[in-house]
């Protein structure tokens, strides 16, 4: 594994249309449709649950069960006003950032399909009149624009409040090795624990215990997809990727976020949620395997789909692997593809050095 390409072009093919395709928090299903027509080869069975979190299944009759975790779903924004002369108002869906929103191109995805807009911004030059202070942009002051001359026509175009808004940038290949998309965040996790169930289908690994790859909805909104998963799988171990903040980065102070940094390395966490005994494990494989890693502490949580593991079922040992990411909830999040495929080694060798029926106490 450790001089094999990882990522093959069938794969990158993959990640490329999973990423382009819009599946915001509450709306994620087409995203796990071809996520599961991917993954189908290379597990046993599917879970599926009300709300759309898909879980791939190997070896579904063992009674020891450890997960790998990413979350599907990606930021965007509700309609929730329009005005009498056919603009729009909106409110977020997740984290979406409302500094970036301006001359951005939207879709707004309605049952008559897909209605194109802009979120419109006055020019530089009437911005700053009358003395007064120059406005930045505000959620009460950025709005969407579909060419509409009022109300009425905005209703007739399928759009109303409560439509579910996107960003439509697609997935591009920076200087070689950087990929840039949005929803990178956190569309790379279920890409990457799907590439893991590849690897042990085409390697011929057999696993002493059932594996549970999960990819998880809503996780934007409060980690509310893991949180119901995890009371159907009952896991034993549950080792979650997503993203984490590349502080290298200009306006980042390190003294509070800490170092980590995009072609470093797969990013481990300190955190409460974390257990020690499972991380320690992960760092143990990292260094027999020479997959390089980060550090990085959390206080009081993750903020990850590892909380809603951890503590759920009685507790659950879990571990969380990041991968770092520039510029999170934008349109142009930046990862590189070693980190990429490093995050698929680590997760694939970590498994192979689990054992059935470990507990990871600290009392043995």
């Amino acid at each position: 594994m450790a001089n094999k390409k990882i990522i093959s072009k069938k794969s990158l093919d993959f990640f490329e249309k999973y990423l382009n395709n819009a599946a915001p928090t509450g709306y994620e299903w087409e995203g796990q449709k071809l996520w599961m027509e991917y993954l189908k080869p290379y597990v046993d069975t599917f879970i599926t649950d009300t709300y759309g979190t898909a879980v791939g299944v190997i070896n579904p009759d063992a009674k020891y069960k450890v997960v790998i975790e990413g979350h599907s779903d990606e930021i965007s924004w509700y309609v929730n006003y329009i005005t009498d002369n056919g603009l729009i108002y909106v409110i977020r869906n997740g984290g979406s950032d409302h500094q970036i929103a301006t001359s951005k191109w939207v879709d707004i995805h309605t049952k008559k399909g897909i209605v194109k807009g802009v979120f419109g911004w006055p020019a530089i030059h009437t911005r700053k009149s009358d003395g007064k202070e120059e406005q930045a942009p505000k959620l009460d002051n950025i709005c969407i624009d579909i060419g509409a001359k009022d109300k009425e026509e905005v209703e007739k175009m399928g759009v109303h409040v409560g439509c579910v808004i996107t960003y439509p940038d697609t997935f591009q290949v920076l200087n070689g090795d950087k990929f840039v998309c949005r929803a990178i965040d956190n569309r790379a996790g279920g890409f990457m624990v799907a590439e893991v169930a590849r690897l042990l289908h085409e390697n011929k690994k057999k696993l002493p215990f059932g594996l549970y790859i999960t990819n998880s909805v809503q996780e934007e909104i409060g980690l509310r997809g893991a949180e119901m998963i995890t009371q159907t799988i009952k896991p034993n171990i549950a080792i979650v990727t997503d993203v984490c903040h590349d502080t290298t980065t200009p306006m980042i102070e390190k003294k509070t976020q800490g170092h980590t940094e995009i072609g470093a390395g797969p990013v481990i966490s300190y955190a409460p949620a974390v257990q020690n005994k499972l991380r320690e494990r992960i760092i143990e494989t990292a260094e027999a395997k020479k997959i390089p890693f980060q550090r990085m502490a959390s206080s009081r949580m993750t903020g990850t789909d590892t909380d809603a593991f951890a503590y759920s079922n009685g507790g659950v040992a879990s571990a969380l692997i990041s991968l770092p990411l520039r510029y999170m909830h934008t349109t142009v999040e930046m990862v590189h593809k070693n980190d990429v495929e490093n995050v698929i080694r680590l997760i694939y060798e970590t498994l192979l050095n689990i054992e059935e029926g470990e507990t990871f106490s600290y009392f043995d």
